[in-house]
């Protein structure tokens, strides 16, 4: 009797390890919900020195712009990839960056310092080094946003030292851009100040004042490139959703001020927090931020219907991200879920702090070699186009479902990201109104219909590897230090899709006849 009971518990537990569920996954392909730009992604350069620290931790290495090495060819093939890749060249000091232009001579280094922000003086960007990236980014063909430093001309508050009063003093800007503009060297966007707004970080400015300094910062750029269809845009704030500060400010701004509202977002906690993994992996703690971008949006909508919404920054964890979390396969969880439900909620663009640099990087720090969220970006960047369809299922919160016009050819492609560690599912895609047969067949030319699919899973099954596996071979650079080509399964579209646990799958079906993607 104990023998029969030991093994039906014995059963029952390998049972749950290895349950299966079917569901179905109901795709409107009639009307799109929401619009990304065509350059959804992006990430980050920031230019923090190496003496950056956070928990003991120095994870910035030769990765501030100042130091980077433009030379690797990792990091050169890693951008050409994408063909473009938008990079927002920002981040906490840049609020404290001086251009070598104009009557700016000296260009000093930062140093540490007491009582400067983030604990560091100010420092200079060199003429030659502004040549270098530039010439560096045309190489790459990168579609740079660039961060300005919104606190020159201003002071530090006598009641409140976080606050920062004054009228910001463009000169030095000016000169940077006309540098910029003589040398022909091309900028997407400009961007003003970093998380300066709402509760602020190192640095707060008023809403109204920021306001007005942004509307300074659009007539500059109105002038100086006067070809509309060449012109920058222009962005801000680049902080910390606030909804007080975003509606005062986007209530004095007027229509054609900005053309892109950026807020950043670290939902995760501080890199050093011992339950990152368990966030990660809870479907309900990462649908919490969800409320965050469909206020921005909101917000957008209603005060600047003008402009659109960004995501200007997202590394995840802050402080640097996490050595054992952000760089590992796991992260994934999170990064995919959020570029689904921003673009979702109509965000044009999504910024990854960082490309390299940190403990967050797409690239590893030291080594450049791709991390595993550089590979699900990279499928994203190629496969999803901007047109967004509403897609949804009634099985598990742990399988996460995002759809959108195939990038390039019919069809649509669907991101499933199954976040269950025991549960497989067995997914079939319908069409919600019954318009067209998914699945077809041509008489007498092709015997079935396939669909591309594109299973990214951690090696030998641990979540926190830093290898990742394209339908089960490990993505790795070639000899020749070039991306790794990425060729999908022909799965014959009858069959189910089989989302195994703790993976990622990006499935293309030009089956699917969606009205919406033409």
């Amino acid at each position: 009797m104990d023998v029969k009971v030991s093994l039906c518990h014995l059963f029952l537990f390998l049972f749950s390890l290895c349950s299966a569920k079917d569901v179905k996954l109901v795709v409107n392909g009639v009307t799109s919900i929401a619009t990304t730009d065509n350059n959804f992604i992006c990430a980050t350069l920031d230019w923090w020195p190496a003496n950056k620290c956070n928990y003991g931790d120095c994870p910035w290495g030769q990765t501030g712009i100042l130091n980077l090495d433009l030379s690797n060819k990792i990091l050169t093939n890693a951008i050409k990839a994408f063909n473009p890749l938008r990079i927002r060249l920002g981040g906490s000091v840049e609020d404290q960056i001086v251009y070598q232009f104009g009557k700016q001579n000296k260009c000093p280094h930062f140093k540490k310092r007491e009582g400067g922000l983030f604990g560091f003086s100010t420092a200079c960007l060199p003429r030659k080094r502004w040549d270098e990236v530039h010439d560096f980014f045309n190489k790459t063909g990168v579609k740079l946003s660039f961060g300005l430093n919104a606190l020159t001309g201003k002071k530090n508050s006598v009641e409140d030292k976080l606050n920062w009063v004054g009228n910001w003093n463009p000169k030095n800007a000016i000169s940077l851009m006309k540098y910029t503009i003589s040398k022909g060297y091309k900028i997407d966007s400009y961007e003003l100040g970093n998380e300066l707004c709402a509760e602020g970080i190192g640095a707060r400015v008023d809403s109204v004042q920021y306001a007005k300094d942004i509307t300074r910062l659009r007539r500059i750029v109105n002038l100086l490139y006067p070809d509309a269809s060449r012109r920058p845009k222009v962005l801000g704030p680049g902080g910390f959703y606030g909804k007080e500060w975003f509606q005062s400010f986007l209530l004095n701004v007027a229509p054609g001020v900005v053309d892109g509202v950026t807020h950043h977002i670290y939902n995760l906690g501080a890199g050093v927090d011992k339950d990152l993994i368990n966030k990660i992996q809870d479907p309900y703690f990462l649908s919490q931020v969800a409320e965050t971008f469909k206020s921005v949006a909101q917000a957008v909508e209603e005060f600047t219907p003008w402009a659109a919404p960004w995501v200007g920054e997202a590394g995840g964890a802050y402080n640097s991200g996490s050595k054992d979390v952000s760089r590992t396969f796991v992260n994934g969880f999170w990064y995919l879920d959020q570029l689904g439900m921003t673009s979702t909620l109509n965000h044009k663009v999504y910024c990854r702090q960082t490309l390299v640099g940190g403990n967050y990087g797409l690239l590893n720090t030291t080594t450049f070699i791709p991390n595993p969220d550089y590979y699900g970006a990279l499928l994203w960047h190629r496969l999803m186009g901007s047109k967004v369809l509403s897609i949804s299922h009634e099985g598990s919160p742990f399988l996460r479902a995002y759809a959108h016009c195939s990038k390039n050819g019919p069809g649509v492609t669907v991101l499933l990201i199954n976040m269950s560690n025991s549960t497989t599912f067995n997914i079939s895609l319908v069409d919600d109104m019954n318009l067209n047969p998914i699945l077809e067949t041509v008489p007498g030319r092709i015997q079935k219909t396939m669909r591309e699919e594109y299973h990214l899973t951690p090696k030998e099954g641990n979540i926190q590897s830093d290898v990742v596996l394209l339908n089960g071979t490990p993505l790795q650079l070639k000899k020749s230090l070039d991306i790794p080509e990425m060729k999908p399964q022909l799965i014959d579209a009858s069959s189910p899709i089989i989302a195994k646990p703790d993976s990622i799958i990006f499935i293309h079906t030009k089956s699917f006849k969606a009205p919406t993607c033409g």
